[in-house]
């Protein structure tokens, strides 16, 4: 049976990130954009900012859950198709720390000096919410950098590419070069860990969509 018949045929993704809409296309899986009027960290529903003893773990499902949440009480309040709402938070975890976006390129090149001959952990938290139901998985990877050098750092952060980035770098880029070992999963480390998204999903295919 096609992959593509075991999963909802359409949902809404709560998400800027193209990264994240590319690897729900590359599993067959058709959505709408679902766009907040503010970016995550300028509304307060949405709030970043790690809690006072919150780990890693538990921050990425936090910010999942309430994008996911956030984005169903869009749905029913614009009056929108009834479809099940995806949303997703990676971060970056080294040493038992927290490390999100960069702020600007001075803070690009702090976060990769720190990363830089070290194994970090990146854990992506995925969140389905729909007609009262919220369900969540958790994805964490291992990766390993290579020593890396003043001057790549600084080329790297030129290029632009780190920025709004956990971690500040994209595996899939220009990064790909840094990094030694992974153990986990490859999409994951991207944004959207994919077999434990198809989980998700697979759980929703009997329930029905349709208009408010």
């Amino acid at each position: 049976m096609p992959a593509r018949s075991l999963l909802p045929t359409r949902l809404y993704l709560a998400s800027r990130s193209p990264r994240r809409r590319d690897l729900l296309l590359q599993i067959g899986i058709s959505f709408d954009p679902l766009i907040f009027r503010q970016a995550p960290r300028e509304d307060h529903e949405l709030d970043e900012t790690p809690q006072t003893g919150e780990d890693a773990a538990s921050y990425v499902e936090r910010l999942a859950r309430n994008k996911a949440e956030h984005g169903w009480r869009i749905v029913k309040g614009r009056n929108l198709r009834l479809q099940p709402v995806l949303a997703a938070d990676t971060t970056v975890e080294l040493n038992g720390q927290v490390i999100g976006k960069p702020a600007d390129a001075v803070a690009a090149q702090d976060i990769l000096h720190r990363l830089s001959g070290q194994t970090h952990r990146v854990l992506t938290a995925v969140a389905i919410s729909f007609q009262g139901r919220l369900d969540t998985a958790l994805s964490c990877s291992e990766v390993r950098f290579r020593t890396l050098e003043d001057d790549e750092i600084r080329r790297y952060v030129a290029t632009g590419e780190p920025m709004d980035k956990a971690g500040a770098y994209a595996i899939q880029g220009r990064a790909a070069v840094f990094v030694e070992h992974l153990a986990g999963s490859y999409s994951g480390v991207m944004g959207l860990p994919l077999y434990e998204t198809a989980q998700l999903l697979k759980a929703f295919q009997n329930l029905p969509t349709q208009h408010a």
